[in-house]
């Protein structure tokens, strides 16, 4: 599907949708609870690819699962699936969270996806679940496992994806005796363990840390709390916040925690302490969460480390368009290893919307007003590929809403991974998006 954006001004508030990871996380864990769960989320949360990807797995692990609008219900698996077959489709988390779960729940499970997913990596994940009783029948998918997983230590790198650290955390509580997690390299995206142990936290499983990782209790029961409500997601609000900071008027994302453990809403102290953005907060809510609005102000150039917060990448080179001066990107290392080579497809949508980068080893080095347009600064405008990745879809359309000329965008459907109904926002914001 091809969008053309036409330049336009966003301004009002839009509603946050539940976090992929959070929701990810928490259907894992109530698929091995002791009893119903039901998962709240924003009513007018949309169903991502990926989160389809992930029910549908732990419906292959034996739970059932019912959605209505903004509820998830799961009942939990009764029996030991035996040989279940498991789609994860395109979705790396989905893969990753799965895998030691299969191994520790099922007897004989086959695995395989689509996209890029079978060329990304889990190789290190693979390994630490064989030297602990578990065979993977090919390196890359698709493939079965044979054996049966042990408790023990599992060694991995923590500089590769914390995917494969969440995997274990969510799959190795349940075995009979005790395991360990030891990192053989520092832990980056430290983050994403935070909401892994957020979530396994609401179920009653307990994980000690340890100086070089965790040690998890075996023999724990995922107890089921019954109702909860999931964070909203400030991954995905950081693009309408960025519209507040490069556009022409504010803009305003309800329904988040300054409490999530979240790495990506460190969104707000880059715009308001890096590039200069107004930043206001107002609330709570009755729920206890907060509206965040974003004004423009003349912005300046940083240097930002992306090393715990990659997704927000996409979306802070788009501002960086807008800077006076250059911004430097560093700590990007895994955004070569996304649903694209994230720092190549970055440079690629500044260079086709008339911008002006350079890439470097682990980032990016976005040159800003300079470069790109003297006193107005920002994008010209052009032909956009996606490059089948959501977050470069979103990064293109908000750069799209501030640029000089039309933007046609190829590849938009990117979006259904993670916001499916993220054009419809963007209109009722006052964007001008139309298919073509």
């Amino acid at each position: 599907m091809n969008v053309r954006l036409s330049p336009s001004t966003l301004t009002g508030t839009a509603a946050a949708i539940a976090s992929k990871s959070d929701v990810h996380r928490l259907l894992f864990c109530a698929a091995q609870a002791d009893g119903p769960v039901t998962i709240e989320m924003n009513s007018t949360s949309p169903l991502s690819e990926d989160i389809l990807a992930t029910a549908g797995v732990i419906r292959q692990l034996g739970a059932s699962v019912v959605y209505e609008p903004g509820t998830f219900r799961v009942e939990p698996a009764k029996e030991t699936a035996v040989s279940p077959l498991f789609d994860c489709k395109e979705s790396g988390s989905t893969l990753r969270f799965l895998l030691p779960v299969a191994a520790a729940r099922t007897e004989h499970p086959g695995f395989t996806g689509s996209g890029r997913l079978p060329e990304r990596p889990i190789g290190e994940l693979l390994k630490a679940l064989s030297e602990n009783g578990v065979t993977p029948t090919a390196e890359k998918l698709p493939f079965f496992f044979e054996g049966n997983l042990k408790s023990g230590v599992f060694r991995l790198p923590g500089n590769i994806s914390s995917q494969y650290i969440t995997g274990l955390l969510l799959g190795l509580p349940g075995l009979s005796g005790d395991s360990e997690i030891r990192l053989t390299t520092a832990l980056q995206s430290a983050a994403y363990i935070d909401i892994t142990l957020h979530a396994l936290g609401r179920f009653g499983i307990r994980v000690l840390p340890l100086p070089d990782g965790y040690h998890i209790p075996g023999g724990q029961t995922f107890h089921s709390p019954g109702t909860l409500t999931a964070d909203g997601d400030w991954s995905n609000a950081a693009f309408f916040l960025a519209a507040g900071a490069i556009g022409q008027k504010e803009v305003s994302v309800s329904g988040l925690s300054p409490d999530s453990p979240q790495g990506d809403k460190a969104i707000v102290d880059l715009l308001k302490n890096s590039f200069g953005a107004g930043v206001k907060r107002s609330g709570p809510s009755e729920n206890g969460t907060y509206t965040y609005t974003v004004s423009p102000a003349p912005l300046k150039g940083a240097v930002i480390d992306v090393t715990g917060i990659p997704d927000a990448f996409p979306i802070l080179a788009t501002i960086a368009c807008f800077a006076e001066g250059p911004t430097t990107f560093v700590g990007g290392e895994r955004l070569r290893l996304k649903e694209s080579d994230r720092i190549a497809s970055v440079r690629a949508m500044i260079d086709s919307l008339g911008g002006q980068c350079e890439e470097t080893d682990d980032g990016l080095i976005v040159q800003g007003k300079d470069v790109t347009g003297g006193v107005t600064g920002g994008v010209a405008g052009g032909t956009v590929d996606a490059c089948n990745d959501h977050r470069i879809a979103m990064a293109a359309a908000i750069a799209a809403m501030n640029a000089k000329s039309d933007v046609l965008l190829e590849g938009a459907e990117a979006v259904n991974k993670s916001y499916p109904s993220f054009y419809q926002e963007l209109t009722r914001l006052g964007g001008i998006a139309h298919v073509i």
